[in-house]
């Protein structure tokens, strides 16, 4: 697995004073280019995926699509996408949460979970937790279990783990990198 995140970290491009000034952004679009770092990156969240025992995938808005879609395939599971308020046509549940400055919310199609799902949600960054964790109270207001929470990056100094570790009652946050 070393191997895997030397590979993934060495195709991940910082991008200084992005979106504004004293931000070091993580820019992944390099990773998402490369083939094998893509392929190396969709079968490490496969292999959690796995050994979570999820059933679906939540993928979170918008990059959690990009690497929840192919992760869902390859692990044979369901793919959920959570959006942004407003975006899913037809019955959904939405779950508000705050921001830094201000507030957000997101949904979920409301058949698109049940008592019988197992949900590992999947994003690109752990930051200071406020969507996960609204995922996380979205998935169990539909019913479903929580499996556990995957993303290719934890940004350590945010504190998304020390929030996010409460509700999720022992289920497993993993971080393929910790920057």
């Amino acid at each position: 697995m070393t191997d895997v995140r030397e590979l993934l970290l060495s195709r991940i491009r910082d991008v200084a004073d992005y979106p504004e000034p004293g931000v070091m952004f993580k820019d992944i679009t390099p990773l998402l280019a490369d083939p094998a770092a893509f392929t190396a990156l969709t079968d490490a969240l496969a292999g959690i995926v796995a050994s979570t025992g999820a059933t679906k995938v939540v993928g979170l808005e918008a990059r959690g699509f990009i690497l929840g879609a192919p992760v869902a395939v390859r692990a044979g599971v369901g793919f959920i996408p959570v959006r942004k308020a407003g975006k899913l046509p037809g019955a959904t549940l939405s779950q508000a949460y705050d921001l830094e400055y201000g507030s957000a919310e997101i949904e979920v199609h409301a058949e698109d979970l049940s008592a019988g799902d197992r949900v590992l949600v999947v994003d690109d960054v752990l930051a200071t937790g406020g969507t996960a964790e609204a995922s996380v109270q979205l998935i169990r207001r539909a019913g479903a279990e929580v499996a556990g929470i995957a993303v290719l990056m934890e940004l350590g100094f945010l504190g998304g783990r020390a929030r996010l570790e409460p509700s999720l009652d022992g289920a497993p946050l993993e971080a393929l990198l910790k920057v």
